[in-house]
């Protein structure tokens, strides 16, 4: 039961998005934009570079990487702060709840 209405909830959830894709892919097809939108990349070098150069290529990929990207550097920072925080003195891993 629980798998159906798990089922039901994805083919509903997409049957909503349908009406709010379909104009914006319908307009795509008669008119291109008349605005392009672009990275500056004159004054900048090395990794700043090549990232503001795969955002003009290629949207695409440049959001597939974005998301790839962010929770690494989450879960790399989350990592950091919870060693920092066992150097100074603070244990999240052992302490009681007050909330009981």
């Amino acid at each position: 039961m629980k798998k159906m209405r798990r089922l039901w909830t994805w083919i509903l959830g997409c049957a909503l998005m349908l009406p709010v894709l379909m104009p914006s892919v319908a307009l795509a097809a008669k008119k291109k934009a008349d605005v392009v939108i672009v990275a500056d990349t004159r004054k900048l070098d090395g990794i700043l570079y090549w990232w503001a150069e795969m955002y003009n290529e290629s949207h695409f990929f440049f959001a597939i990487l974005t998301m790839i990207i962010i929770p690494i550097l989450g879960c790399l920072l989350g990592f950091l702060a919870d060693i920092v925080m066992s150097h100074i003195g603070i244990d999240l891993k052992h302490r009681e709840l007050a909330e009981k």
